[in-house]
């Protein structure tokens, strides 16, 4: 028997699956499911959000940061498919992890994702508020970001009650806005508002101070960092899709090397259309995406453009809903968190989990009524959101080169065959490297707990996971086949 509980046979073949069968509905097409994706890595919405801070921090060669985490997430996301293809369970992380380890790995795995998940949501509707202020004229202030914060959280939860279907349908309805967004806006700045040539692309305006440049490029990467994650979220909807083994891989890959390309494409329009790094660098230019929007496109023409990012914003907050929801509900349905028997509640009619959506919507709401005391906490507490996000996308990895490296031989629809190995490690590899970077404490002027905020907020999360683990042993309650990836070994 293996650490997680029940086992596979000792030929390391595919384990069967719980008796139950899955109560959701396959509604969801290929199509949908890459643009769940697709709208969840959302190359607007990441782009637009951090673009001023990293062009500040590294200036123009910044751009490269999506080349480097493309790159390593693409591996990740190689191992995810072969993972889906032979485990395609809803939750994504949290069942892959209780597959290929063990009950215990598992449970710390969906905790720290879930957490993830439930700030991002909070960061990403809330970016959304200047834009909204932009659209409907208003100045942005704390009190209605976080009323805007409310209301996109408000309408991406009515969508996402409204079943698969329309899941699907707010997917491909917001991966044409991204589309517009980043390919027709991009292609129309770099026609008639272009004021740099591709050589700025390597010029770093005197952002190294006469050092080095590599830290203040890896500073700038956060970016590229939190651009590429996303892809998960075609796998956290597997029991909705036709065919997973074959049609989700194919997604996550397609999710990376067409979302990262017009994440890039996004940037670099924008790039090329600022009129002054200087004044972005020195902080005299706060704002640059918007007033290069505002000076390309006029007042009306921006606000178009806004209405546009909008429907990004939402999109991917509905992308980002869906999969914490589902994350929850397989959680709930293991018997592996307080208040089980409520949150695996299935609404047969809509065949969605009606109350894991709920906690999906309430908490990312509490979290952005935070900044209501004090907007810099909200900003520490979304800091930790990109390294929850790595963090358990890491645990995944590790686990799948530990269950290789004792004998698991991946039997899905997809699968690298001798490159799985080679693949796993450097995966990890670069895994390890971001997380690192992310954590980096890079202002020693300030004080000790604004410059490891991120190390801060992802210990507070290991902790009380820690301890509730232990104290309350979900984990164990649950017969649900876990660890079950490594063949048995017989013993005399």
């Amino acid at each position: 028997m293996t650490t997680g509980g029940l086992a596979a046979g000792a030929d390391g073949g595919p384990a069967d699956e719980p008796e139950r069968g899955s109560e959701f509905r396959k509604e969801m097409g290929p199509w949908a499911n890459f643009a769940l994706g697709f709208t969840y890595l959302s190359p607007v919405v990441s782009t637009y959000t951090l673009f001023g801070t990293a062009l500040a921090e590294g200036g123009p060669p910044m751009i490269w940061a999506f080349v480097l985490a493309g790159a390593g997430q693409f591996l990740v996301a190689l191992v995810f498919g072969e993972i889906v293809a032979q485990y395609p369970i809803a939750g994504g992380v949290y069942p892959w992890a209780r597959r290929l380890w063990g009950v215990r790995w598992a449970w710390m795995t969906g905790w720290v994702y879930m957490w993830a998940l439930l700030v991002t949501i909070t960061s990403v509707a809330y970016g959304a508020g200047p834009y909204i202020a932009i659209l409907f004229g208003f100045d942005p202030t704390v009190h209605t970001t976080v009323l805007c914060t409310v209301v996109l959280i408000v309408v991406g939860t009515l969508i996402n009650y409204a079943g698969t279907r329309a899941l699907s349908h707010a997917a491909v309805i917001g991966f044409s806005a991204e589309l517009i967004g980043a390919l027709v806006v991009g292609v129309y700045l770099l026609s008639t508002h272009r004021f740099h040539g591709l050589g700025v692309l390597f010029d770093t305006y005197g952002t190294a101070e006469g050092g080095s440049y590599l830290p203040v490029f890896l500073a700038a990467a956060i970016i590229g960092f939190y651009q590429y994650y996303g892809f998960e979220a075609c796998g956290d909807t597997a029991e909705e899709v036709a065919k997973p083994g074959l049609v989700i891989p194919r997604a996550m890959r397609r999710t990376i090397y067409v979302g990262g390309a017009a994440a890039t494409f996004t940037c670099l329009s924008l790039l090329l259309s600022v009129v002054s790094y200087e004044d972005v660098i020195s902080g005299k230019d706060a704002n640059p995406v918007v007033n290069v929007l505002n000076d390309a496109l006029g007042t009306t023409g921006a606000r178009l453009v806004m209405a546009v990012v909008l429907i990004s914003f939402l999109s991917c907050t509905i992308s980002l809903q869906a999969a914490a929801g589902r994350l929850i509900y397989s959680y709930a349905r293991d018997d592996m968190i307080v208040g089980h028997r409520l949150l695996r509640r299935f609404s047969h009619a809509r065949a969605v989990p009606g109350y894991a959506l709920l906690v999906a919507a309430v908490i990312p709401g509490l979290i952005a009524f935070g900044s209501l005391i004090s907007e810099k906490a909200l900003i520490k507490i979304v800091s930790f959101a990109i390294l929850g996000i790595y963090a358990s996308f890491q645990m995944v990895v590790l686990a799948a080169l530990r269950a290789r490296l004792r004998g698991w031989v991946p039997q899905g629809e997809f699968t690298l065959g001798r490159w799985g190995l080679p693949v796993n490690v450097a995966a990890l590899a670069y895994g390890i490297f971001a997380i690192i970077n992310i954590c980096w404490a890079r202002t020693p002027e300030e004080p000790w707990y604004d410059n490891y905020v991120v190390l801060l907020c992802g210990g507070i999360v290991l902790v009380v996971g820690l301890i509730y683990m232990f104290t309350t042993h979900h984990y164990g309650r649950s017969n649900a086949p876990a660890g079950d990836a490594v063949p048995q070994r017989t013993t005399t």
